[in-house]
């Protein structure tokens, strides 16, 4: 296998694109969470969805005008180096990093315990062990061989809810025999559609918030793609109103066709609907489709992880070797790197699951918040930059600018020191502080006295040339 300094392949199509960012969003959050926030927020969950949504399509919006003017595959953290500073793209590249990291070890150890609840012969730490050796290969080959993989990964998944959107549609019209969805009138009736108030609903917001994170990954595969300005735009916009459309049209359906109060079925709440309608082999097949969402989480992570490693890798944020590519574009040995640290983690969450790994799962719970933090003041920068020297090249405009995105500033800041008020997430936030302060400090203390010595070395040379 030969090895070189050169960019990654642009081979990705815009299909690839938006199935990539569209893959890496649906998982077990939508399949199994919505049911859990409608438990607690009661119909008014839908709200929760529809101001998270917003929120997402906000950062998506700033993210993809950045992006057409520069397609990167470091994203955000480039846009942060260039932006506010190189400890910036430092700090929230190596965050979003560990965080995806994180998130591969739990799709591993979740895709282990479905086998081994198939198949009890097998053990779970066989299929934490196996499924991402797998999903290497599929990312190993070429860009293009891992784009059309995940395209039809994510393509079931899209598949799935949309055939739950038409199933949805038809027992609110009256049309499936002996299931009666609750008119909107019977949820507005009363205290029915905030049972437990709003407060609820506003903490959905923040638990749905960080859910979401996946759909930035538009922005990272069209560095990769055929025509990265052309199809960052056409990707972005495409994922923007799909998300909306599956998460806030899903949960529509759970809420009008699950009636209140049915826990049990919440459980389960996409086969609860399925099973209402008198389809009872849909549970199973409903299993087969999260097996499904996590092992294209998992491929999605290990694509994610290993561009940004690039990336850092790139701009002297990480080790040398990790910059390295294969002569199919691929950058094995940032690849490579994440495969061990999963493993790595996925040994921790296997003997020490409520110590050490908890306190790793604690570390990364609120980067997503950081990281629509740092893309929103980059905007701000990057924006009035590119108006000074270049505004043709806008091809994308965030609307209402400055006003909407400093309006998100608010609102994500707001969503992230909330957790400090959260009991079951008061850990998260003083673990990722602390870890986001730690990096922060380390590209001070390392890096940055690092560039200052190549400085002075260089300024020496320069001396030895011209000593007048």
């Amino acid at each position: 296998m030969g090895y070189q300094n050169s960019e990654l392949k642009h081979s990705l199509q815009t299909r690839h694109v938006t199935m990539i960012s569209i893959g890496g969003v649906i998982g077990a959050g939508l399949f199994v969470g919505s049911g859990s926030m409608i438990v607690s927020s009661g119909p008014g969950a839908l709200i929760s969805y529809i101001i998270a949504g917003l929120l997402i399509v906000l950062i998506m919006r700033m993210l993809g005008e950045m992006a057409a003017v520069n397609p990167d595959s470091g994203s955000f953290s480039t846009y942060a180096h260039q932006a506010i500073g190189p400890w910036a793209g430092f700090t929230i590249g190596w965050l979003y990093w560990f965080n995806w990291v994180i998130i591969i070890t739990f799709e591993t150890t979740l895709l282990g315990q479905m086998l081994h609840n198939w198949v009890p012969s097998i053990p779970v730490w066989v299929g934490s062990v196996v499924f991402p050796i797998i999903m290497t290969f599929t990312n190993s080959f070429s860009v293009k061989a891992y784009g059309e993989f995940e395209y039809w990964l994510a393509f079931i998944k899209v598949a799935a809810i949309i055939i739950f959107l038409g199933l949805g549609a038809a027992i609110m019209m009256g049309i499936v025999p002996g299931v009666k969805a609750q008119g909107l009138s019977e949820l507005m009736a009363g205290a029915n559609f905030f049972p437990h108030g709003f407060t609820p609903v506003l903490l959905g917001v923040i638990f749905i918030t960080f859910s979401l994170s996946g759909s930035e990954v538009a922005a990272i595969a069209a560095g990769e793609s055929t025509d990265p300005g052309k199809n960052i735009i056409r990707a972005i916009n495409s994922v923007v109103w799909r998300l909306m459309l599956f998460f806030v049209g899903s949960v529509t359906v759970l809420v009008m066709v699950i009636p209140q109060g049915a826990k049990k079925l919440l459980e389960t709440p996409f086969a609860s609907v399925f099973d209402l309608a008198g389809l009872p082999a849909a549970g199973q097949v409903m299993n087969i489709i999260i097996f499904i969402s996590l092992l294209s989480v998992l491929n999605f992570g290990l694509y994610t992880s290993s561009r940004m490693l690039y990336s850092l890798a790139t701009k002297g944020d990480a080790p040398k070797i990790l910059s390295k590519v294969t002569k199919r574009g691929i950058p094995v040995w940032a690849l490579v790197a994440g495969v061990i640290f999963t493993y790595v983690f996925t040994l921790f969450k296997f003997i020490s699951p409520n110590t050490l790994f908890l306190f790793l799962a604690n570390s990364s719970g609120g980067v997503t918040i950081i990281m629509y933090v740092f893309i929103a003041i980059s905007h701000i920068k990057l924006r009035r930059k590119t108006e000074k020297e270049n505004l043709g090249t806008l091809k994308v405009k965030m609307w209402l600018f400055p006003y909407l995105t400093y309006a998100t500033i608010l609102a994500v800041t707001i969503i992230y020191a909330a957790q400090a008020f959260i009991s079951d997430m008061q850990s998260q936030f003083y673990m990722t502080s602390i870890l986001t302060a730690a990096i922060i400090g380390a590209y001070f203390v390392f890096y940055r006295r690092k560039e200052r010595v190549s400085v002075n070395l260089a300024e020496v040379k320069l001396t030895e040339i011209n000593p007048e």
